[in-house]
This record gives C-alpha cells, structure tokens and sequence, in this order.
C-alpha cells in the first residue's frame, strides 16, 4: 500500500476509533444519569433530524474541497485550491446560518412527522430537536478546515480535532446532565436538552483547534503559492458548479445512515405495533436498532470512514495525473484491508454480543439478539462507504447516488412485510438488503470504469471468511467455558469476559495472518519486518 495512503489511513483510524470508543463508553454514565433506556428515545428523537439538516448545512462540500484541491495540487495549481477554501468558508458559514434557523423553526413540524414513544410530549421533542439545532452554526466551517486539510494529504489535524470535539461534549453533556438532574433538581426532558446541545460546545472547540493548525501552517502554505504554475484560469462560479455537482453525492453518502435509520423512525414502531407488539416491547425494540445497536457496529465502520477520506484525495490525484496503474494497486489494497480487518471484527461482535451489550447498556435478551444480528451487516456499511469513495474520486459520482437510492427503494419496499414476518429482526433484514443492493451495484461501476478485477479480492474475501470463522471457533469455546466461572450478565464481569475472549480471539486471528504470510502482502515491508521481529515464519 502506497505509504501516503496507509500513514494517512492509520492517523485518521486512530483518530476516529478514539472518537468512536468515548462516544460508546459515555452511554454507560449517560444512562444512569438519565435513568435507562426510554430517556434514549428522546435523545435519538433530536438526532435523526440533526443529521440530515447537518448533511444539508454541510452540502458535501468539505469532501468536495479536499477533492478539488488535491486535483488541483496535483497540477500545481496551487492558488485555486486557496481560492475555493477562502470562498467556502463563506459559503459554509452562510449555509449553517440557514440550516439552523430552518431546523429551530421547523422544530415542530419535525416533532409531528415522527413517532415519539416513551410518554413524552410534543413540546417536549420539539426543545430536544431545538437543542441540537445550534450545532449547525459551528459544524459547517469546521467540517471545511477538515477537508482543506485533508486535501493537503495531512490527515492529523482531522484526526486530533475529532478527538477534541468527542472530548469536549462528552464533558460538557456528562456534567450538564448531572448538574441538571440532581443539583437543580431538573427533569428528564431537560438533560436531555442539555445533552443534545453539547454537540454545540463540541464543535467550537474543534473549530478553534482547526484555526490554530491553520494560523500556525499558513507561511508553509503561503510558500507553495510561489511555486504555482498559474495556467488554469477559472472563475469561482465555474468551480463551484462543478464542485456542487460533486459534493451531492458526498451528502447522500454522509446521511446513508440517517436515511435508513430515518425510515426505521417513521415505519418500525407503527408496523410492530399493528402486528400486535405491546407499546412497552416497541419502545425497547426502537431504542435497540436506532440507538444501542447502531453504535456497536459503527465501531468497524470507523476503518471505512479513515479509509474514505484518506482514498478521495489520493484517488483523485493519480486519477487526474492519468496514473491508472497506481489508482489500480490503491483500490486492490484499500479493499483487501478493509475486508481483513472488518470481517472479523463485526462477527466477533456478534459472538460476543451479550457481554458486550451488557458492558454498554444493561443485559438484554433481545438486544443480544438484535446485535448478534446486525453486526456482521457492518461489513456492508464499510464496504458501501469505500466503495463511494472510489466512485468520487474518479469523478464518477453519479452512480453513488442511484446506488443509494436502489438501497434504500429495497429497504422500504421490504421493510413492512420482513417486520411483519420476522418483528424487529425484519427491520435489520431489510437494512441489509439495502445496503447489498447498493455495494453491489457500485462494485460493478467501479469494475467497470476502472477495469479493476475483483478475483483477487473474491479469494481473499473467502480466505478472510474462513479464518474468521476458526477464530469464532476459538472464541466461543473459550467464551462457553468462561461464562460458567464469569457471569456475562454484570458489567464488570462481562467487560472481562469480553476483553478475554476478544483479545485472545484478535491474537489468534493475527496469528494465522502472520502464519499465512497475509501480512507480508497486505502491507508490504512493514508486515514483513514485523511478522520477522515476532519470529514467525
């Protein structure tokens, strides 16, 4: 793997995963705080909306930057990538602005459109969809720093304000929402409120670590400047007419999620409750899917997401400098490592699903059972977010969009009769079955434009299969065994049962990469010099 690609792909990994973990393991105080899981019906009642006015505010244009100035920077062009950064920064200003005041205003409107369980009042979801709504005034200028960074190919700035920004909110909500429920002796729906608005104080402080960074690079940036070509003369509106036209699919990739999770908010409760399903169990299933489930699995989906903005740039200049031969060994180690690394981290989340749920939240039976289900569609959600990737950094953008919209035309249309058939299970299903139906359909576009062939991939995939599936061997003897001595039922004793049989299930999974010589040709010398200094031959 180019060195750029892997050094890249490894800081924002760390980055996001780091993101990722806190934003999990703050769940555990947060509940108790609040008081279980119905308070986080509300909580999610706030988000879902926030994400695709976010998705808006943002119009994919920070991707969309980094794109273009690393098009642009691979023709030494390097003032029409500052150009396009100083007139996004007022776009982006202008379109959080809007967006907020859309979202606070159409509060409730928002509140009527969806199903809000648990006792709660109208007036009570439209202050949480309100409290969100101020996010949208800081996001959108910090999303754009990102991407001017990333489009220079340095991926620490990304990765150290994520960081920051997790930190900062989960402080921020963790103590508001304490301060709120037992010093001034609040309610519920209030903490809430608090807690939600924390995505606010998380974003300003990200935003003011990103204009450090930018402040203490710009001399080196002003230098590049001086050695710009000046042969492309093109006006602002001309760029970002193009830049509009590729950012749409960077929306539609970036609110996938939301949409689907979307259509569970309007459909799940309503057909669980025309089959019979008792309010109380539909409360439960919804928190579960929307909330609880959904975080877990996004911790392999942090890979893709590492992977995705680190592939559009790198992508993009090979492309444009016409080195096909380069974009080819990119999409060939993107992929493979993708594959090994996600595979058997969603399937060990299902063989481990209930201590680790119960370590999260609290022991559940059915949420055992909705988690050991979802998890290994997480290798599709990685697979979906690469995949986009690829399509737009070759400038074949178009194909995400239809590719999404097939997905989610499959979810809807199954949703109702798999639910009807299956109960909550059905709803899972059916995300699956969308999210198949678009990475399949934009594996063969990129086949197809690239004239990339998948049968190395296909063998590895199988290869990667099986040794997931020896290493679950491993793993749930171990875990049968252990869960006589160790009770998966109690928090402390399951995150033991899980740190065990996760950690000896990874080392032994590793083994066999380094065994099979896999890591000699998935990561180069590096793989090798460290399969060697472990002594394994």
């Amino acid at each position: 793997m180019g060195s750029k690609l892997l050094r890249g792909t490894f800081i924002l990994t760390l980055g996001t995963l780091i993101s990722k973990v806190l934003g999990i393991l703050y769940v555990i105080p947060f509940y108790a705080i609040i008081g279980g899981d119905e308070p986080a019906l509300l909580y999610n009642f706030g988000y879902v909306p926030y994400q695709l006015f976010l998705s808006v505010a943002t119009a994919g244009i920070p991707l969309a930057v980094a794109k273009y100035i690393a098009k642009y920077n691979a023709m030494e062009e390097y003032a029409v990538g500052r150009r396009l950064f100083r007139t996004g920064v007022y776009l982006m200003i202008f379109s959080g602005i809007v967006c907020f005041l859309a979202m606070y205003g159409l509060a409730p409107t928002l509140a009527k459109m969806q199903q809000l369980e648990g006792g709660y009042s109208l007036e009570d979801g439209i202050k949480v969809i309100r409290a969100v709504s101020f996010a949208l005034l800081i996001i959108p200028v910090m999303s754009l720093l990102r991407g001017f960074f990333q489009g220079y190919n340095s991926m620490g700035p990304s990765a150290v304000s994520q960081v920051l920004e997790q930190v900062v909110r989960i402080m921020f909500l963790l103590s508001g929402t304490f301060i709120v429920m037992y010093m001034l002796d609040g309610n519920v729906v209030t903490a809430v409120s608090v807690a939600t608005f924390s995505a606010f104080v998380g974003a300003f402080a990200s935003l003011i670590l990103l204009l450090w960074y930018f402040y203490k690079r710009k001399p080196g940036l002003d230098r590049m400047l001086l050695e710009d070509r000046g042969t492309v003369n093109i006006s602002i509106p001309t760029l970002y007419k193009d830049i509009i036209l590729s950012a749409i699919p960077f929306i539609i990739v970036g609110s996938a999620t939301s949409l689907y999770q979307l259509i569970d908010q309007f459909t799940l409760g309503r057909v669980l409750g025309y089959i019979g399903i008792t309010p109380e169990m539909v409360n439960s299933y919804v928190a579960i899917i929307n909330f609880d489930v959904q975080k877990l699995i996004m911790i392999p989906g942090t890979l893709a997401i590492a992977f995705s903005m680190a592939l559009v740039p790198l992508v993009t200049g090979a492309y444009v400098r016409r080195e096909y031969a380069q974009v080819k060994r990119q999409l060939n180690d993107v992929f493979q490592i993708l594959l090994f690394l996600t595979i058997p981290a969603c399937f060990g989340i299902a063989m481990l699903a209930r201590p680790l749920f119960t370590v999260f939240f609290s022991p559940s039976n059915d949420g055992t059972e909705l988690l050991q289900l979802f998890a290994p569609i997480a290798v599709l959600f990685s697979l979906f977010s690469v995949s986009a990737a690829v399509l737009q950094g070759i400038d074949e953008q178009r194909f995400t969009v239809l590719g999404l919209l097939l997905g989610l035309l499959t979810k809807s249309v199954l949703q109702m009769p798999l639910i009807m058939l299956f109960e909550a299970k059905g709803s899972i299903l059916a995300t699956g079955a969308g999210y198949a139906v678009s990475c399949i359909f934009m594996l063969l576009i990129i086949k197809k434009y690239v004239h990339f062939s998948f049968k190395v991939i296909l063998r590895r995939t199988v290869l990667f299969f099986g040794m997931t599936a020896v290493m679950g061997v491993v793993v749930i003897g171990l875990y049968m065994g252990l869960a006589n001595f160790i009770s998966p039922n109690h928090k402390m004793s399951a995150f033991l049962l899980t740190a065990i049989c996760g950690g000896i299930g990874a080392v032994f999974y590793g083994y066999m990469a380094f065994k099979l010589h896999l890591s000699d040709k998935l990561f180069g010398p590096r793989g090798t010099r460290l399969r060697q200094k472990l002594r394994i031959r």
